[in-house]
């Protein structure tokens, strides 16, 4: 299952996820193309960089999706590379939907006999946590997980995610607390899980019957840093995930630049996240 593998990752590689973005800026500062070649390169350099040394790599969809059939297919094949260092996947893709085409989303990335079949994918509950409920049925079918968006880093999402519901809770809240249901009796943890932003304000959610991984978003470039999470997630910290990518991949093109840049944020997320740190 995705939660035990998850723990195993994290106990063994230590609390780090490493993002493949590749953005338009990071492709030139490579001397890459922006072009499927350039794409293809820039993410096979960071599979060979760190996909057998950190406990999670989680590609983007959208950098993919941007360059057509064969941005797919470099996704496809990264996956593939990925699979073959025994991290774990997680593909960024916020997917969310209801009835047929929800299925459809959990066919292509959470059945074992799709091209693109991942350990785990995120996804947007704004349709309403329960419409996800065929993606989560496919991800505990095959071992799979689920990392649901509860409370982002964007200022734009305290607009929903912070507003109350009829009982008073925040609908970032509702999220967690729907979330935690599916977990409820699994060991050694559960493989629905949350995406809470490493920006967030400490105190807004209360995290402590999920049972299950958060991943955390907006480390490094994005402004958070490792010394953020012990605030954020107090008790929850040895489920976190704590997730870089630009500050990580502007160490390339050198593989070996990748990997310091890599233990150096890994070094900084065991200081923070080890609760015995």
């Amino acid at each position: 299952m995705f939660g035990k593998r998850i723990r195993s990752a994290l106990d063994e590689r230590g609390p780090l996820c490493v993002g493949i973005d590749p953005h338009p800026a990071l492709l030139g500062a490579w001397g890459l193309g922006e072009d499927a070649d350039g794409l293809a390169r820039f993410a096979g350099t960071v599979v060979e960089a760190l996909g057998d040394r950190v406990a999670v790599v989680k590609p983007q969809s959208a950098f993919f999706e941007r360059f057509g059939a064969k941005g797919i297919a470099v996704l496809e094949s990264t996956i593939r590379q990925l699979h073959d260092t025994g991290t774990v996947t997680v593909l960024d893709v916020k997917r969310g939907d209801i009835g047929t085409t929800v299925r459809a989303y959990a066919r292509a990335y959470l059945d074992p006999s799709s091209p693109l079949y991942v350990d785990a994918i995120t996804a947007s509950p704004y349709l309403g946590v329960g419409s996800l409920r065929p993606m989560i049925d496919m991800a505990l079918a095959h071992g799979g997980g689920v990392l649901v968006l509860a409370l982002t880093s964007n200022p734009e999402g305290a607009t929903v995610q912070r507003a109350t519901t009829a009982d008073g809770r925040t609908v970032a809240q509702l999220v967690v607390d729907e979330i935690s249901q599916v977990n409820v009796g699994v060991e050694p943890l559960g493989s629905i899980g949350v995406v809470v932003g490493a920006t967030v304000d400490p105190g807004l959610l209360d995290l402590s019957r999920l049972n299950g991984p958060v991943l955390a978003p907006g480390l490094g470039a994005q402004g958070a840093t490792p010394a953020r999470l012990r605030a954020i997630f107090g008790p929850n910290l040895s489920n976190v995930i704590p997730s870089y990518s630009r500050e990580i991949l502007a160490a390339g093109p050198s593989v070996t630049g990748l990997r310091d840049a890599a233990a150096r944020a890994l070094d900084a997320c065991r200081g923070s996240v080890d609760p015995n740190g």
